[in-house]
């Protein structure tokens, strides 16, 4: 089973994040040190050279994972019919106990390094490379989770077993069992609603006014997590529902699935990367007094909080087009 196409692109991929982190963060560490651009000796000349390179290695196996996230959870669907009791990835990720922690290492992963990529661009905006003792401290914290999400992704794929009975959708998303995927299977259609409504018109109103004024970008950043968890929980109790037009039905995971269109990767999309760049767009504010990015920071941090309300605004429009086109009625 492990010798599976896509199973051998996600391990190659670990590997090689896990090696270049592993490099990565032996060099960071030398940064930490010794960086100094005062400093007109060989070794200074040779770190300014090595960062370039470990920089362009780095970035490159953090867009590697930003794909792995994705091609990691088609995967999971996609194996769904090997194992018995499964219907979609939520029973292919419960045939071992590394199935879902290795997804939300994944998605842990996909948030990071789309921060990091974020903070390379804007130290590379600046004529010395004014964020360079930053983004590489990010990398020594980077390293860790790269590690745990490599072993624990192998760990699932090496204990994969065609002969285990797993459960799937219909046993952790109903009303009727106690967790945390049952609360919000349970909430309340109107509330959950309303609640994405609000938070979503508070998130946006917050967005345009960082946009004319370039201020509350941290606001923006901490309302982003919030409209995320909320968008969560939403297309669990209410969104899932329309898509499958049967009111019990609140896998999160069927949506992704041929048969419902690969709707899902619609909510789930734009949802995520106007998240990440909320966040990066917040991150980035901190450093907007450094005088070599104060003409050059404040446009990328708006074109990112730009860019993240379209991401919510399409996730909004995809969560009212399945309402509307869907026969399934939940209010009278």
């Amino acid at each position: 089973m492990i010798f599976q196409t896509p199973i051998l692109a996600l391990l190659l991929v670990a590997t090689l994040a896990s090696l270049v982190a592993l490099y990565s963060g032996g060099f960071a560490l030398s940064v930490l040190r010794s960086w100094d651009l005062n400093d007109m000796g060989r070794a200074q000349l040779m770190r300014e050279r090595t960062t370039d390179l470990v920089s362009t290695l780095f970035g490159a196996v953090m867009l590697a994972e930003l794909a792995a996230l994705l091609l990691f959870v088609y995967n999971a669907d996609r194996m769904a019919s090997l194992f018995v009791g499964a219907m979609c990835a939520v029973g292919t990720l419960n045939v071992n106990g590394y199935g879902f922690p290795a997804l939300y290492l994944k998605i842990a992963v996909f948030f990071a390094a789309t921060l990091w990529l974020i903070l390379d661009r804007a130290d590379r905006l600046g004529r010395d490379y004014p964020l360079t003792r930053v983004k590489y401290a990010a990398v020594l914290l980077i390293v860790p989770l790269v590690l745990a999400d490599a072993a624990t992704e192998i760990a699932y794929f090496v204990n994969l077993r065609a002969d285990v009975i797993t459960s799937c959708c219909s046993k952790l998303f109903t009303p009727t069992n106690p967790g945390l995927s049952d609360d919000m299977a349970a909430l309340d259609p109107g509330v959950a609603l309303g609640l994405l409504a609000g938070t979503g018109a508070v998130l946006a109103l917050v967005g345009l006014v960082s946009l004319r004024s370039g201020r509350l970008r941290l606001l923006y950043a901490g309302l982003s997590v919030a409209f995320f968890i909320v968008s969560l929980t939403v297309i669990v109790a209410v969104i899932s529902t329309y898509i499958y037009e049967n009111p019990n039905h609140h896998c999160p995971f069927c949506i992704l699935k041929p048969e419902y269109g690969y709707f899902g990767y619609a909510l789930y999309a734009p949802l995520f990367l106007g998240t990440a760049l909320g966040l990066g767009a917040g991150g980035l504010s901190l450093f907007a007094r450094t005088p070599s990015l104060a003409a050059a920071l404040p446009r990328l941090i708006q074109r990112q909080i730009a860019l993240s309300l379209t991401g919510y605004a399409i996730f909004a429009l995809t969560c009212l087009w399945a309402i509307a086109r869907s026969q399934l009625i939940l209010f009278g």
